[in-house]
């Protein structure tokens, strides 16, 4: 078993950790990909996990300066306020 280095996570283990309920459940996860663990260290990750809330299409929406509208923005997009 090996310590966790986030930076070499792959996008699956990342969405698999973010279907966790709870730290007993990601310790488990991990353990299944060949991970050590602790339960502090699970309890941390999981308070981290929380703070990405926004699905990868609304991320990249907000990090383009875009609206969350369906379609371009425009004069007549639903979503800008006038």
């Amino acid at each position: 078993m090996t310590t966790i280095n986030k930076n070499e996570l792959t996008k699956e283990q990342i969405e698999k950790a973010k279907t966790c309920k709870t730290a007993e459940e990601l310790m488990a996860a991990a353990k299944a990909e060949g991970f050590d663990m602790t339960k502090d260290e699970a309890e941390a990750y999981m308070a981290e996990l929380a703070d990405f809330e926004l699905d990868d299409a609304a991320l990249s929406k907000a990090a383009g300066g875009r609206c969350y509208g369906d379609g371009p923005c425009n004069d007549n997009c639903p979503v800008l306020v006038k």
